[in-house]
């Protein structure tokens, strides 16, 4: 999937992942696409919770190996 900015936050435990992200996203324009990759397992549903809640999209979530994927749109 085609995205403007990575973010790699892995290794680092609930609730730094969606705090990095949502600062990650503060800095974007609207219609950007945000890539996410942690470890923790608690990312997945966090990161569905924070982009409901905040009005962004999480366009896809995937797991690749021990790393947990995250697609979101501002």
């Amino acid at each position: 999937m085609k995205f403007d900015k990575d973010l790699d936050v892995r290794g680092l435990a609930c609730p730094l992942p969606v705090v990095k992200a949502k600062k990650a996203l503060v800095g974007m324009s609207p219609g950007q696409v945000l890539k996410v990759v942690a470890t923790d397992s608690g990312s997945v549903s966090d990161m569905a919770a924070f982009a409901e809640a905040a009005g962004h999209e999480l366009l896809a979530s995937e797991v690749s190996g021990k790393d947990f994927v995250f697609f979101l749109k501002r």
